[in-house]
This record gives structure tokens, sequence and C-alpha cells, in this order.
């Protein structure tokens, strides 16, 4: 049979495997519920909104009364904030440095310069609201000016969407990426804040806000159906979807005129979002993991908040199971402290938008996620000092500013959940005691090797114990060119050798729809938590594998157990178990590795036990210079691998962590 026979008798077989849960990525209760689109149409929007500009969300520039309602120490430390910058150069976002990108795949130079911009002029129109008093108006608008000026809003890792393809933007061809949005939002935002305050020194100062926003996002929004993300196209979307429509909604609510034009964009932005909802699997996971929910689930929850403020709680979807479950999936995954399940290219130490998540809790009447959004302010120590968001987001700084009152007075609770299942995802998560950190804890994966921001990762899995990280997944490097390109793969940190899995014959796992697991089945009782599955399609022919089933169990109070049972297709092969640790491994006899917490580290001594007649260890040090890596497990991790000495063509391997 050729390769590409067995890549469609596989994907075939992936069809029919309904009970594995991968199919339930369509549902969203649409029989029932309908989408959101069907149910708003553009006639029932028109009737909800409030007119164009007579929604108030927030004080403006001068209200003094209304921003006392923010913590004094807390305005005092956002107009500190922006009198670091006043009177400063806006640096230039040179043309030859958006080439970076396309002459070494360097994404950050002018990322740096861009943000950078973004962040300083968000600081600047907060503490100009807070004070009202014109001392921070011209520099506001200089930097409207200036990024009023920029060629292209976005980054140039996004630009290769226009038609011209990558290099410098096409000024004639408005592209909407994520940073597109993210600006006019943004400038929306100002325009909303300190419009007044800009008129006075030029009203050509608010029309030109409003050209290049309607320009570069509303205009190409409302008439373009073919940007990937809208979900339009057949490609799959992820959190690009309800990121930048919850970036174009604001723009469309603050600053479109037009009521009929606006209840169009909204209707269309739903139509978007009812393409994300269909892609999510029912049990609300998100296959890009906790630190992408915060712009996937969590940028859904910013759509729907603003739709609900703007209508006067008109438009309100937040009691539909979907919605509900998918707030509640970034709780489940949480470990403890600041660690969370990381699959794919998620953190392993995601943050978390304490605001946000305790905001969908209230939402949806979920007290443990409102509890969670609690703990995660207190740990964050926020509503102590200026509340600040990434790109410059007012759309997430003037909520939280407002909500701090509330999300003090929510009881913290730190999710510690005995066990979690995502069927859809075929994640689990177990821990030894329900609300405790103590003892071990496991989450393993099935699903297939072409998810969002996929690793070659089927049948992985990661161990903490007493809340700490033992056995882990890496994670993804800084993002190159290189990252999102045919040779994504080249990177160590996406390859399955890198991770929890065997390597056989020297042969690793194929990325693709068809590379999954099958047979997947997954119990949880008061004494222990197992994951069983079929990872032999994840692996390519030249793998020479017949069959390679995994289980993956926690016994509670006891010990994690890896169990592989194998037959391959000739003897005489290798095999080499791959585990990854963020502590340092100590050979202390034949078959058994002591992982023992650096000295003054919390955590538990465990050892890694194995059959040593059968295998034999060795230890390699992964040096990590990349700061994204490093900002997780410091300055090197761990590579043990377990190498057969002369396996046999069908065996079982039993590898205890205890």
């Amino acid at each position: 049979m050729s390769k590409t026979s067995q890549l469609r008798r596989a994907a075939t077989r992936s069809a029919l495997l309904i009970t594995t849960g991968l199919i339930a990525a369509s549902v969203f209760a649409q029989q029932k519920e309908g989408t959101l689109a069907a149910t708003y149409t553009p006639e029932v929007i028109a009737s909800a909104l409030l007119a164009p500009g007579s929604w108030h969300p927030y004080p403006k520039a001068g209200d003094a009364a209304g921003w006392a309602k923010v913590p004094e120490a807390v305005r005092a430390a956002h107009i500190r904030l922006a009198e670091k910058g006043l009177g400063a150069d806006w640096p230039a976002p040179k043309a030859s440095v958006f080439l970076d990108f396309v002459r070494d795949g360097n994404r950050t130079r002018y990322e740096s310069v861009s943000f950078g911009r973004r962040v300083r002029l968000a600081n600047l129109v907060i503490a100009e609201a807070i004070e009202g008093k014109g001392r921070f108006v011209d520099d506001i608008l200089d930097g409207v000016w200036t990024i009023c000026e920029e060629s292209f809003w976005g980054v140039p890792a996004h630009v290769g969407a226009q038609k011209r393809g990558p290099g410098l933007p096409d000024i004639t061809e408005p592209v909407v990426d994520l940073f597109a949005a993210e600006t006019g939002m943004l400038l929306a935002w100002t325009d909303f804040l300190v419009g007044d305050s800009l008129d006075r020194v030029s009203p050509l100062v608010r029309e030109r806000i409003r050209l290049e926003i309607d320009r570069r996002v509303l205009t190409p929004c409302l008439e373009r159906d073919d940007f990937w993300w809208m979900g339009f196209s057949g490609r799959s979307v992820n959190n690009w979807n309800p990121w930048i429509v919850s970036n174009w909604l604001a723009a469309a609510l603050l600053v479109e005129k037009d009521p009929a034009r606006q209840a169009r964009s909204v209707h269309k932005a739903l139509r978007c979002l009812d393409a994300f909802l269909a892609s999510y699997p029912a049990d609300g996971g998100c296959d890009e993991g906790p630190g992408y929910w915060d712009r996937a689930g969590g940028s859904l929850f910013d759509c729907l908040e603003l739709l609900r403020a703007a209508s006067g709680g008109k438009i309100d979807v937040f009691d539909r199971p979907l919605i509900k479950k998918i707030g509640r999936y970034i709780a489940k995954v949480h470990i403890a402290g600041p660690w969370a399940v990381n699959f794919a290219d998620a953190a392993a130490k995601p943050g978390g938008n304490a605001p946000l998540i305790c905001r969908y809790g209230k939402a949806i009447g979920d007290g443990d996620l409102m509890g969670f959004g609690a703990w995660l302010a207190r740990e964050q120590d926020l509503g102590k000092g200026a509340v600040t968001g990434s790109f410059g987001v007012l759309g997430r700084v003037l909520p939280a500013l407002f909500g701090l009152d509330e999300l003090e007075q929510a009881a913290p609770k730190e999710p510690l959940f005995r066990d979690a299942w995502f069927p859809g995802l075929q994640v689990m998560t177990a821990r030894s005691v329900e609300g405790s950190t103590k003892g071990l804890y496991l989450a393993a994966k099935g699903g297939h090797n072409a998810e969002s921001h996929n690793h070659n990762d089927v049948g992985s899995f990661i161990v903490y114990a007493d809340g700490e990280p033992v056995l882990i997944d890496v994670g993804v490097e800084t993002y190159t060119a290189k990252t999102f390109s045919g040779r994504r793969y080249e990177i160590w940190t996406m390859q399955s050798a890198f991770h929890n899995l065997p390597t056989v014959n020297g042969v690793m796992q194929k990325d693709g729809r068809a590379f999954e697991a099958q047979d997947v089945r997954y119990r949880a009782d008061a004494a222990r938590a197992a994951l069983d599955l079929d990872i032999t399609a994840a692996y390519p022919p030249e793998a020479g594998i017949a069959a390679w089933k995994r289980r993956l169990t926690l016994e509670r109070g006891k010990r994690v157990i890896v169990e592989d049972a194998y037959s391959l297709r000739k003897a005489g092969g290798s095999i080499d178990l791959s585990f990854m640790s963020r502590r340092k491994p100590e050979a202390a006899a034949a078959g058994r590795i002591d992982l023992l917490p650096d000295e003054g580290e919390p955590g538990s001594p465990l050892r890694l036990l194995f059959d040593g007649r059968a295998f034999k260890a060795r230890v390699e040090t992964i040096e990590i210079k990349d700061e994204r890596l490093r900002g997780s497990w410091g300055d090197r991790v761990y590579r043990i691998v377990l190498s057969g000495k002369a396996p046999a063509k069908t065996g079982t391997v039993k590898v205890r962590i205890e």
C-alpha cells in the first residue's frame, strides 16, 4: 500500500472515531440556540444597540468624579507612568527594520518600536483622562499623528497576507491583522476618552483618527471576506478570530456614526465569531493552551461583554453552555502557583488576566472562576499600582480599572480541581488531592499533529510534584520567521524527541492531521486516573511500528506510571524513550534516576524507575538561551533518554515516577 493510500485510510478512520471526541469540534448546540448571527440579525442589532455616540461606558477626560472611582494609588501610579514619557521622541519604525523579517527572520526589532509607541500612547491617554488638565495632550497628539502616518499598523510577520506578499507593506491594500485591529481599537478609545481635548488643538486630529480607523479596519473588515481569520475560506480559525473581532467591534461601536453600517459591521463580526465557536470542541477546551486562551476564550469574552454593554444588555449570550465551558477551561488547566498545563506553544507560566477571568466568572455565574480571578489579582498585587495591558490594550485596561473594587470584594480561591477531562482535545489532568497542591499531578494528551500552534506531541504528558514542575513540556522559543513556516518542525521544541515520547528506529512523530491518537479512553476514580491511547498512527511508516499503545496513570498519593506495549514490524530496531526534566537527573543505580529539587526549591524528591536490564540511561543538558524559555525554566533543562539495549520485536515497557 502506498504512503498516500495509508494516509487516506488513516484520515477516513479518524472521521469515524466519534468516541475519541475529535468530532466534537463542530458542536455548538446550534440546533437549539441558533448561531449568533441568526439570533441577532442586522435589524435586531440595529434596534438593540444604543445610538452611535450615546454609549458612554467610562468617564472621559475632565470627569473627576467619574475617575475618582478608581483607587487613588492606582490613579497616581498611572500618572507617574505617563510622566516618564513626557516630551520624549517617538522612534520611527524604519523600512529597513521592517524588512528584517524577510531578510533574517527577526520580528522583534520592528515590533519593539511599534508596540512601544502604542504602550506609551495608552499610558498618556489614561493619565490625561485621570488628570484632565491638558498636560499630556501634546504628547498624545504627537503619538496619534505618528501612528496615523505609519504605512502599516500591523507587524512584518503578518504583511504577507497582502496580494503582493511579504516584504514592505502595500499602502493601497490595508490588511487587517492582530495589531492593525488593536491599533484601531487603541485610537478609538483615545478618541472617546480625550477627543474633546484633541478638538481644542485641532478638529483635524479626530477627523484623521476616524478616517484612518475606517480606511484600515472598518471598511476592509466590512467589505472583504477573504481574511483567513474570519472563517469564511474553509481554513481553520484560532485566537486571531476573536482577538481581531474584539478590537474591530470596539472601533465600530465607538467611532462608526452610520447606524445601519454599524449594525452590518456587528452582524458580520458575529458571523466571524460563529466560525470560531463552530471550531471549538463542545467541552470548551482550547487546543492552543492556557497562554493562548487569553486571546481565544478571553477575547471571545471581550466581544460578548462589549456587545452586552453597548446594547444595554439586549445582546447577551452568556447563558449558552459552550460559552460557559470556554470560560471554565482556564481554571481547570491551572496546576499550582504560576504553573498551567502548557501543551503546544503555550507558556508554562501564562500569567492570566485576573480582572477578565473574574468578570467572565460573574457573567456566567461561576464562583470558582470569579475566585480564580480574585486569587490571581492577589498574587499579582493588582490594584496597588498601574494596571497595564500588553500592546497598550485600553480595551482591557479600562474595564479592569473600573472593576478593581468588585475584584477586591470577590473571595480569592485557587482552582485545584482533582480531575479534568476534555474529550474534544483528548487532554486529561489529575492531582493526588482535591483542593491541594500536595502530591503528584499528571496531565496528558492525545489529539493529533495538526492542532493550532501544534507540536508533534501525541501521547505526551507532564508531571508536577507538590505544585512544582518535574517532567515538563518545554514550550516554544521566541517566534521567528521559521516558527510559522514550512521549516517549523526543524525547531527542536516542536519535535517529539524533545517531548516525553518514544523515538523508534530513529524516527520521530510526523506533523499532519492523519498523525493522531486512536482508541482513546479516559477513566478516573478516587484511587487513580488514567489515559489509554494508541499512538501508532502518530508515527510515519518508516518508524516501523506495527502497534504502540500507551497507558498513563496517576495512582493518587503514590506514583505516575507510564506503560507502553509495542510491536515492531521487524526485530533488531531501536527504541529511545525521552523524558524532559526541569530537575537535574542523577543516576543512582541501574534502573533508577533521582530527580531532586535544587537546594532551597520546594517539591518532594522523586525517582524515575525503569528496567535497568533492558534500558540504558543517558542524560543530556540543554542550555537555554532563549528569553521566552528562560522565563519558565531558567538557564537549562535536561533530557533523559532510555535506550533499549536489545529491544524485542514485541514487548512492554514500564516507567514509574514516585
